[in-house]
């Protein structure tokens, strides 16, 4: 899936490509402050394009930024989203060890 920031007029809508949506515009990017162009207009060819999202990813990254990322700062926020699911699964599984020790 592709990242749209909230808000993108142009989702994406499979096996079509139109002519119309020819936008392409300078960007920043808000995490690192890199410079890129974003293609919202030409999707399949935008760089974020290069990084596969899921909805849970997705919305992850929504959390903490309104505007597009560069494909490095995706990657990277999809690893940090991998990361905060395993401390998570860790907290979880430590509380029940927790828990079952303090009551035995």
């Amino acid at each position: 899936m592709y990242y749209f920031p909230p808000g993108n007029r142009y989702p994406p809508v499979a096996g079509f490509i139109s002519t119309i949506m020819c936008e392409h515009e300078r960007k920043h990017c808000p995490r690192c402050n890199s410079g890129f162009e974003c293609k919202v207009g030409s999707i399949l060819i935008c760089q974020c394009s290069a990084v596969t999202l899921s909805t849970e990813e997705r919305n992850y990254i929504q959390e903490q930024y309104t505007d597009c990322l560069c494909a490095n700062c995706l990657k990277e926020m999809k690893a940090a989203w991998h990361k905060e699911l395993f401390k998570r699964k860790l907290y979880r599984i430590s509380a029940l060890l927790f828990n079952k020790n303090k009551s035995g």
